[in-house]
């Protein structure tokens, strides 16, 4: 049995007439930039993760750089981000001058250790960026009364975080602002690369919009240096359509998660948490550990499970991030991630028969 690690076919399958549909309708309207379906989708969006304002822009990494613009970070300043995310994170810091400050994670979650946060607090720090990874919220709650503690904005990098919740908040919804990506790999995906600002804050939404768009709110009246970021009308579109079936499409993933979480059982291999009943996962990847990892990999790729490593090499020990004279060892926790995690396939329409076989597979795996 071949299986990938993820795959479109069912959702596209089923939403293509509506696809076809509105991308003729927009071709026909000869209308592709800032027009009415990315206003609609704005707006649905923000609405579906619980806040006022959504901007439409280019990237997930778009959306945190507009972001930390908009607040008026720049150089000379430190942001704290997780030190185990994928590097789109720092980049967006780095991107304005910034230095990004690298924490450790919980063992448990993988996400940014709260309790590590104060120690790295100087009077440059401005902000903290909580990672949502794999789909899980990260401890807002720690995170916002430090953030509050020290007068430091809260930005949530939610790009893999779609309809994730806590306590009844969703992702977007717990910080001053978020960035969301809509990589078609995401649990809500574009057919190409797409992002978004939510906030609550208005005049932060402007300035985003106006940073995103060459610094103008008026064509050719320039207020600041901005760049070329920006949401398109076929891919808003494609994402209206989609947003109507992101919750179906998370509960499956659930029932999946679900399965694999009661029924793997192997003492070499460590499942993620599912955390309380307060908290909703929406597995954007389903993450096992394993200190013999690549062995592992190897294992099920010779049983067509296709498998993929999120991430490989942390941030600090990027030839990228070399400046900033990190040496291996510094981030003992995020390096032992990086060589023991594995995610396995997490996908709408992974049929039944696939994951069984990918449950009794891994479970006759023996190190």
């Amino acid at each position: 049995m071949k299986i990938p690690f993820v795959s479109f076919e069912k959702m596209h399958t089923e939403l293509q007439e509506q696809i076809e549909k509105k991308f003729l309708e927009i071709y026909r309207n000869n209308h592709f930039i800032m027009g009415r379906e990315l206003e609609k989708f704005e707006q649905e969006f923000a609405e579906f993760c619980g806040v006022k304002y959504g901007v439409g822009c280019g990237t997930g990494l778009d959306a945190l750089y507009l972001i930390l613009r908009a607040m008026g970070i720049g150089k000379g300043d430190e942001v704290i981000i997780p030190s185990n995310t994928f590097i789109a994170t720092a980049l967006a810091v780095s991107y304005t001058g910034a230095i990004p400050i690298l924490v450790e994670p919980y063992e448990d979650t993988y996400t940014i250790n709260p309790n590590l946060i104060e120690e790295k607090i100087t009077k440059k720090t401005k902000a903290i960026i909580a990672v949502h990874l794999y789909g899980r919220i990260a401890d807002m709650d720690k995170i916002c009364s430090i953030a509050q503690k020290y007068g430091l904005k809260v930005i949530e990098d939610a790009a893999q975080a779609h309809g994730a919740s806590y306590k009844g908040k969703r992702a977007g919804s717990f910080g001053d602002a978020a960035g969301f990506s809509f990589y078609p790999g995401k649990n809500l995906g574009a057919l190409g690369d797409a992002g978004m600002v939510v906030t609550n804050d208005i005049e932060l939404a402007k300035k985003v919009r106006m940073l995103g768009n060459y610094g103008s709110e008026k064509k050719y009246i320039h207020l600041y240096q901005g760049t070329n970021s920006r949401l398109d009308e076929l891919q808003a579109a494609f994402l209206r359509i989609k947003l109507q079936e992101l919750e179906k499409w998370n509960q499956e993933r659930n029932r999946i998660a679900e399965k694999y979480l009661s029924s793997i059982h192997n003492s070499w291999i460590k499942l993620p948490v599912k955390g309380d009943k307060e908290c909703y996962c929406i597995w954007h990847v389903f993450v096992l550990y394993c200190e013999k990892r690549d062995d592992l990999k190897e294992y099920l790729n010779n049983y067509g499970i296709e498998t993929n490593i999120h991430y490989p090499i942390p941030i600090h020990l990027q030839k990228a991030y070399e400046s900033l004279d990190f040496v291996k060892g510094d981030f003992p926790l995020t390096e032992k991630l990086a060589k023991g995690v594995i995610s396995i396939p997490m996908y709408y329409g992974l049929k039944e028969e696939e994951i069984e076989y990918i449950i009794n597979v891994i479970n006759s795996y023996k190190k």
